[in-house]
């Protein structure tokens, strides 16, 4: 990951560059958007307060980049980033998900990322613990653990005078398995280990999606209070280190301080994208109806951009900083049918524009991941070397830029489509094939998708 901090917003279009082409405009709002969350953390804590993100509505068709550019941004500063459907909230009130659970979801995002930071952190000291639980159960020791009068009373310990202490046998033999346990010699040998599950309160099986729209968790409470249930589990060497060094890494790692950095990197750093903004617009109407709720899901939202604070099982988290990037096609609407409040949220407006045959052709060929790319280092797995001539780039290029003039527009996604028809054959045989070089040209792709492409009502299903 790159520091953000020292991109200026024309590196951060260049970073961009390289996985999504064109769009310039989008680009360009979403880097001045990142530059100025770095701004305003350089600013004193007086001016901090004062200077609130400028949320992005993005308009364009299907297909075209709109989400790509949020979440590759995302990824490109280490910022928590969660997708959602405007489609999939309804008003309060109403049976279906609650607006607040975009922050919720976010809050959730943001703990497993600083977690994961954190226990890398901590990696190299809980392989070596794991080595020498490992080595414990491969000589049949077991080690006196301080006893816990609640599992006594629970009857899953054992009383202090049954639990008796195995001898550790001499350095030189523990040096001996050690070193075989690194080199890999007992990577396939089955040992016993003891796990921790948590004990899942009965409570939590009927259900707890009401207390977790109101930020309570059932889980975390209750499962603080049962005793953790040891489970003897059979698994390879291999295995085990993983299983191990997880156990271990979670031990090591200060959970209080993970929620606080995580709770803080949320409010601060986190992106949220929704997307369909546009199928909640209220485009009037007889003032019932769909459209009553699709208002009603609008003014739902309206205070959790505007800046609000909600409750989350890990605490309390304001919004106020939090950058929203809204995006839809606006066929059936436009931006102004939206609640003139929540028009005001999103001051900065980019068009996307609809994607040309040549943008195809540099969607197949340019992005680091680009469609032709993926597909040669999927079958290089099997010893099959794939290549595209040029005029099969085109081809490909000019096939999919055809189908969306013709049937639905559905932008790049049509790509995988026609792909994976062109390819199909090669990837069925790839273990077979004798000739490992397969060259696509363009005859090769007219072969695999003319008669197809052709047929308008054949094409509308398969491709």
């Amino acid at each position: 990951m790159m520091n953000i901090e020292k991109m200026t917003p024309r590196d951060i279009v260049k970073e961009l560059d390289k996985y999504i082409v064109g769009q310039n405009e989008a680009k360009k709002a979403v880097a001045i958007a990142m530059r100025n969350r770095v701004r305003r953390q350089r600013l004193p804590e007086k001016w901090q307060k004062e200077i609130l993100p400028k949320n992005i509505l993005m308009i364009g068709p299907t297909g075209v980049g709109k989400t790509e550019i949020a979440r590759r941004l995302a990824k490109l500063s280490g910022s928590p980033f969660v997708k959602v459907e405007a489609t999939r909230f309804t008003e309060v009130g109403y049976v279906g998900k609650n607006v607040d659970s975009m922050i919720r979801d976010l809050v959730g995002i943001s703990v497993n990322m600083v977690k994961s930071e954190e226990m890398e952190k901590v990696k190299k000291r809980a392989e070596r613990i794991a080595e020498e639980l490992i080595i414990d159960y491969i000589l049949g020791i077991r080690r006196k653990k301080p006893v816990n009068i609640f599992e006594m009373f629970m009857g899953q310990q054992k009383p202090p005078e049954v639990e008796q202490e195995v001898v550790v046998e001499n350095d030189s033999r523990r040096e001996e398995i050690r070193k075989a346990l690194r080199s890999g010699e007992l990577d396939e040998r089955e040992i016993e280990i003891e796990v921790e599950e948590a004990a899942v309160p009965m409570v939590m099986m009927g259900g707890g999606g009401e207390f977790e729209d109101l930020g309570i968790d059932l889980g975390n409470i209750f499962g603080n209070l049962l005793p953790k249930r040891k489970k003897r589990r059979k698994v390879k060497v291999k295995e085990a280190k993983k299983i191990l060094t997880q156990m271990e890494a979670e031990r090591l790692i200060d959970m209080d301080k993970v929620i606080q950095e995580a709770l803080d990197r949320a409010q601060h750093r986190g992106i949220i994208f929704i997307d369909e903004i546009d199928k909640i617009a209220f485009s009037g109407g007889t003032g019932s109806g769909p459209d009553v709720s699709r208002q009603g899901v609008q003014r739902d939202l309206l205070p959790i951009v505007e800046g609000t604070t909600i409750m989350t099982k890990y605490g309390p988290v304001r919004t106020d900083f939090i950058l929203f990037i809204a995006a839809g096609a606006f066929h059936m609407s436009k931006p102004s049918d939206l609640i003139p409040e929540l028009q005001g949220r999103f001051p900065i407006r980019v068009e996307l524009d609809p994607l040309t045959k040549e943008d195809f052709v540099r969607i197949l060929t340019e992005p680091e991941n680009a469609i032709t790319k993926q597909y040669k280092v999927l079958l290089e797995t099997e010893g099959v070397e794939l290549v595209f001539t040029e005029d099969s780039i085109d081809e490909i290029a000019y096939v999919a830029f055809d189908l969306n003039q013709r049937l639905e527009n559905i932008g790049a996604r049509r790509l995988y489509t026609v792909m994976e028809k062109v390819l199909e054959d090669v990837s069925f045989y790839a273990p077979d094939i004798p000739e490992k070089k397969v060259v696509i040209d363009r005859n090769y792709v007219r072969a695999k998708v003319e008669n197809i492409a052709k047929d308008e009502n054949l094409s509308s299903y398969i491709l």
